[in-house]
């Protein structure tokens, strides 16, 4: 492998480009996915049974999406996850022109933005997953505005947790893909991928083909 395909590893690792079909080359940083279609109401799967329970959650939910504050850390997580890859360019290049401190020092300039925009993607999904999740019953998993790695380890850590408390299902409501880019789901065959790794049981809700209903037991 190249430096350069090391370089395009690294943005890729890091910038969710993972969840990209395979065989698609990465494109850049990932930018913030699109609002996603709010969920269609099942039984079980909505904080209240009225349709004006149902209505403001799909309400909240797009809202949360839309703040500004959450835009605001995806936003600035993109700009220092472009200026990583800016940097790691321009160490390539340096390193080409046997340029070893100047190759040394852009090297550890991508690093520092590296680091500054995992951090800020680490509080934006904190941040939707906690307000997504703040009236979420139990035994069910909010993962909209997500990206495909941290709707993974926010599952993977899910699961654990309704697994020592006896849980027999958990439900995992991930979208329908309508939002995503050229209209492909991402984080859900990320799932099934995930769970057929963990040799659990699941199913496709037969009423919303947004949610992934996970037999534990």
């Amino acid at each position: 492998m190249g430096l350069l395909d090391f370089l395009f590893s690294i943005v890729k690792a890091f910038c969710g480009e993972s969840s990209q079909p395979e065989g698609e080359k990465p494109t850049g940083v990932q930018r913030p996915p699109r609002p996603q279609e709010p969920v269609s109401p099942l039984p079980g799967a909505w904080p209240g049974t009225s349709p004006q329970d149902r209505l403001r959650y799909q309400d909240q939910n797009q809202a949360n999406q839309q703040n500004e504050h959450y835009l605001s850390l995806r936003a600035k997580a993109n700009q220092e996850g472009d200026a990583m890859a800016k940097c790691f360019q321009q160490s390539h290049e340096a390193y080409s022109r046997r340029e070893g401190a100047l190759a040394k020092e852009l090297s550890e300039k991508g690093k520092k933005h590296e680091r500054t925009m995992e951090a800020l993607n680490a509080e934006a999904s904190a941040w939707i997953f906690r307000e997504n999740n703040s009236d979420s019953k139990p035994g069910e998993l909010d993962l909209h505005g997500l990206y495909v790695k941290e709707a993974i380890s926010f599952s993977d850590k899910a699961i654990k947790e309704a697994r020592q408390r006896g849980d027999s299902q958990i439900r995992l409501i991930v979208g329908k893909g309508l939002h995503s880019n050229g209209q492909v789901a991402k984080i859900k065959p990320a799932l099934e991928d995930l769970l057929g790794k963990l040799n659990l049981p699941n199913e496709v809700d037969p009423q919303n083909a947004g949610v992934l209903i996970v037999q534990l037991a």
